[in-house]
């Protein structure tokens, strides 16, 4: 949990309330939900223990899922500026640009809507990480906080830092466009200080200090049995690299809201059908009553002022 330093921020009116996973706004592929799932899995199976940190957590997406596999005794660590005022006029411009309705009230509110309670929050620059985390603590950690080299620079570093042995790192944007200084910073790692890429998706590569090799034969033979997604292996820096396609991939199964039940909760219970039966046959039955009283005296009228003809016809309309 927080410090009382790192407290909830002030109430105010209340945030909406997700009631499914698919609520939380975020950019958050199944093909990586998928790859998040079976890497904390396989740490859980091979007895790797550890904590998680995410760097970077806009509304929570991520944040809702990892957090799902904090074991017993293990620390989870979220680290974003969120209201804060960014650190230098490049950050601030991108926080204006990107992340301008970020607040972290929301984040706690979405958290909150799938878990009891909320993970260690960090409000601050990661630049501040090293000192807020144990030395070769963490077994996972997901960065996605800025897009700007210098600061992705430094948060690999503290990765470094922070992670176990055989601890997955993942980072996101690293090769999209818009963000060409997380692709310098993170190719840049894999040239100089021996980050071991395991494989990459669209959005994402996953990668490790440790022993790469092992983990990513396990993957492949899990790969094999995905019929929902394209798998290759290249070379890439004197070294195996596996490449996802995941368009097509099926999500794993999703945290569950703690607002689910009370969104999809039946309407108010109908009257009993034998009620309900007494009542739709007593109504004709009034009807039917006044009718039959009301019927032989239009019918005696009818007879007494009009002619012949004219009575027999509307005499049968009555009928």
């Amino acid at each position: 949990m927080q410090s009382p330093a790192e407290a909830a921020a002030p109430t105010g009116e209340e945030l909406p309330r997700p009631t499914r996973f698919d609520d939380v706004k975020g950019w958050f592929r199944p093909v990586d939900q998928l790859l998040f799932d079976w890497f904390l899995t396989h740490q859980r199976d091979q007895g790797h223990a550890g904590d998680l940190l995410e760097l970077g957590a806009y509304m929570g997406k991520s944040a809702i899922f990892v957090g799902s596999y904090r074991r017993e005794g293990e620390e989870f660590t979220v680290c974003d500026l969120w209201d804060s005022p960014a650190p230098d006029d490049s950050n601030s411009a991108e926080m204006d640009r990107s992340y301008s309705t970020l607040t972290r009230r929301a984040f706690e509110a979405n958290y909150l809507s799938f878990h009891e309670e909320l993970p260690t929050l960090v409000q601050a620059p990661t630049s501040v990480i090293s000192s807020r985390v144990r030395t070769g603590s963490c077994r996972f950690v997901h960065i996605d906080a800025s897009h700007l080299y210098e600061h992705v620079h430094g948060d690999i570093e503290a990765a470094e830092q922070l992670l176990t042995p055989e601890g997955i790192v993942v980072f996101d944007d690293f090769r999209a466009e818009h963000c060409p200084g997380v692709a310098a910073a993170v190719w840049g790692a894999v040239a100089t200080v021996r980050l071991r890429p395991i494989c990459i998706t669209g959005t994402k590569m996953y990668a490790t200090w440790g022993d790469a090799e092992k983990v990513r034969e396990t993957l492949l033979g899990w790969l094999e049995t995905r019929t929902d997604m394209w798998h290759g292996v290249e070379e890439v820096a004197g070294a195996p690299m596996i490449r996802i396609d995941g368009r097509k991939a099926k999500a794993p199964a999703h945290p569950r809201s703690r607002h689910e039940a009370k969104a999809t909760a039946p309407e108010a219970a109908p009257a009993p059908a034998a009620a309900t039966a007494q009542a739709s046959a007593s109504a004709p039955a009034s009807a039917g009553a006044v009718r039959g009283r009301r019927a032989p005296r239009t019918r005696k009228l009818v007879r007494d002022l009009l002619p012949p003809l004219l009575t027999r016809a509307l005499v049968r309309a009555f009928r």
